[in-house]
């Protein structure tokens, strides 16, 4: 009975050791955070360092973003079809393909490339500068690397999700176009006409522009702070980059649900 009791207050400690660590690193993100926004003014005095940035999250992440892209485009462009010719409905497949790549598919599949790419080699990057002790040297030339390094991938991240988004819909949407028309046989004007008319601009696109703006914001937030928080050796960089994946994706998919959940209840 003893051992019984012993070993369920071990249970018991170790939950609340862990729930105090999640507080303390959830408070030391928040001050992260904070810091970071103090910075982003400075961000605009030097814009090269800001340009550099968006090449390497951005641009750089372009190839990946085409690819899967055009590949889930395809695939919903035949999944729709065998759905939609049952009910003699193949008509409508570019409804299908414009709603599901602009509301869902195109910003959470663009968050988790962006998150699985350009987050875990910030959060590499940064870890190894903290290993190298460069953020220390930087403070002792009197340089403050929130504002030299860490804000402007910051502010990076969060300006290319969108564009990166926008891409791998429309990349997706003339996927399904390819497979719908030219393999399937769907009508030309019928595909492009009846998503004209059912993807709404207001409720449809700007809903996914603005799950693209808050999945940019966290997943970069998390890719920096973990990189930055980041025990400063070899084994706590990769720890950090498989966390910062992890996070990352799980805080997109849960986000995801509040926020569809929030725009059906004011659409």
């Amino acid at each position: 009975m003893q051992h019984f009791l012993r070993k369920t207050v071990a249970v018991f400690e170790s939950l609340g050791d862990r729930s105090l660590d999640s507080f303390e690193r959830l408070g030391r993100s928040t001050l992260f955070l904070v810091r970071v926004f103090k910075s982003i003014p400075f961000v605009f005095l030097r814009p090269w360092l800001l340009i550099q940035q968006l090449y390497s999250v951005g641009v750089l992440t372009i190839v990946i973003v085409l690819v899967a892209g055009t590949f889930v485009g395809m695939v919903l462009g035949l999944q729709g079809y065998n759905i939609l010719v049952r009910f003699n409905s193949e008509s409508s497949l570019g409804t299908m393909v414009g709603l599901t790549l602009v509301r869902e598919l195109g910003p959470v599949v663009t968050a988790l490339l962006f998150a699985g790419r350009a987050g875990s080699a910030l959060t590499a990057e940064l870890g190894l500068m903290k290993t190298t002790e460069q953020f220390s040297a930087l403070e002792m030339m009197a340089v403050d690397p929130f504002k030299r390094v860490i804000a402007p991938r910051f502010l990076a991240g969060f300006l290319s999700m969108p564009m990166l988004a926008a891409i791998f819909s429309a990349v997706g949407i003339y996927g399904g176009y390819y497979v719908g028309v030219y393999l399937l046989g769907v009508d030309d004007g019928a595909y492009w006409a009846q998503m004209q008319k059912s993807v709404d601009f207001h409720e449809d696109f700007m809903n996914g522009v603005w799950k693209t703006v808050v999945f940019g914001f966290v997943a970069t937030w998390i890719a920096l702070f973990e990189g930055y928080d980041s025990v400063p050796t070899s084994e706590g960089i990769g720890r950090a980059t498989t966390q910062s994946v992890v996070n990352a994706s799980l805080a997109v998919l849960g986000l995801n649900f509040i926020l569809t959940a929030l725009m059906l209840e004011t659409s």
